[in-house]
């Protein structure tokens, strides 16, 4: 019922006879490849179609508290239902789905796979190891400095790195203005658009990366800056996203990493 649980069950070898649609893609992200080609679409996470889930006959539906506690009576009535309890704790919730489908060693296997490589990331990084990363993150009508509490916070956390002052919550993210430009900086920026394909979102990341006060940002002077896919860093949140988050930091600092492994398999 939501991408991450999404990504948690193929991550331990079960493939979902229906999910709610990536938040873009069609209609999954890029980075699942095919795995979902015969799974159905849910409708999004906040408008599920219940009258499919129930259709599908399912054994089990695995959602969010936070996003499906208010339909919880006409899910439970289709089939035993469970939920996380919050988004963006990823690694917990992927133990919640592995004990949840009766699959702990595959899930301990998808997590060592995860753990492997972030050893090898924070191994590699030589210099750089430790560095204060900012992430930046335009939507249409808003920008925000992603905190240490999100999906990307707890994979940045795990290589090891550091984040700026305003970036240190345990909660999502900040809406900030212009005005934080100054806020921004660090010893590399990461910056991301969630564009719904009307354009607005990239809008409102040229009129950000077009300010002056982002120009004279010490990172943007010296090219430490890297645009990062949105699917991977913010909206999907699941084992396949951080996974993809580790290679793309390897291709940004020149680290080898080994392959993933661990996918639906025991150790």
């Amino acid at each position: 019922m939501t991408n991450e649980t999404t990504e948690a069950a193929l991550a331990i070898g079960v493939t979902p006879v229906g999910a709610t649609r990536s938040w873009y893609g069609d209609p999954w992200y890029p980075h699942l490849g095919g795995r979902l080609s015969d799974t159905a679409d849910l409708g999004t996470e906040l408008a599920v179609n219940v009258e499919l889930v129930a259709a599908l006959e399912p054994d089990l539906i695995i959602g969010s508290r936070k996003r499906d506690e208010e339909i919880y009576d006409q899910l439970s009535a289709i089939a035993p239902t469970v939920f996380v309890e919050g988004l963006g704790a990823w690694k917990d919730n992927l133990v919640f789905v592995a004990r949840a489908l009766n699959r702990q060693t595959e899930g301990e296997a998808a997590l060592a796979s995860y753990d492997t490589r972030v050893d090898a990331l924070r191994g590699g990084l030589g210099e750089h190891a430790g560095e204060r990363v900012s992430v930046v993150r335009f939507v249409p009508g808003q920008t925000y400095l992603y905190l240490k509490g999100s999906f990307l916070g707890h994979v940045l956390d795990d290589a090891g790195f550091t984040r700026p002052a305003q970036q240190q919550g345990d909660g999502l993210a900040i809406a900030v203005g212009r005005e934080s430009i100054p806020d921004m900086d660090g010893d590399r920026i990461f910056w991301l658009t969630y564009d719904r394909g009307d354009g607005k979102g990239k809008e409102a990341a040229a009129a950000f990366l077009s300010d002056p006060l982002w120009a004279r940002l010490p990172a943007v002077q010296d090219g430490r800056v890297s645009e990062v896919d949105d699917g991977v860093w913010a909206t999907a949140g699941g084992w396949f996203a951080a996974q993809a988050m580790l290679d793309d930091l390897a291709e940004i600092y020149g680290v080898t990493l080994p392959p993933v492994s661990g996918e639906g398999r025991k150790p």
